[in-house]
């Protein structure tokens, strides 16, 4: 079996261009779905050619840090036509690519399960 990095670098290999993923959905796609943080760690020392870590955001849209060059990582999206402003993507929810096997879980759905 692959390991937990590979599965999450396979993962950030499909997400296409001019859409993005958080890292919470790339956890859950790789089999770990509390791992967000682990991929951020991931993406954060990834220096892997062909792997888009750019497009890997925080929650809610926020950019994250992408190595400590958010401006960089802001400059890639915009190349790619994702808008950004300041350190959020806009339409993120338009733009948000779910990779199989991650499943999307907003706050009202999670109080639903949480009282059933």
């Amino acid at each position: 079996m692959a390991s937990f990095r590979d599965r999450v670098l396979s993962a950030v290999r499909r997400v296409p261009a001019g859409r993005v993923a958080t890292y919470g959905d790339i956890a859950a796609a790789a089999g770990q779905p509390r791992a967000a943080r682990a991929v951020g760690n991931i993406m954060r020392d990834c220096r892997t050619p062909g792997v888009p870590c750019h497009r890997i955001v925080a929650a809610g849209g926020r950019l994250g840090g992408y190595g400590g060059n958010e401006g960089l990582k802001r400059s890639l999206l915009r190349a790619e036509g994702i808008p950004v402003a300041g350190q959020r993507i806009r339409r993120f929810g338009a733009l948000r690519y779910l990779p199989k096997g991650s499943k999307v879980r907003t706050r009202a759905t999670r109080l639903t399960h949480d009282r059933v």
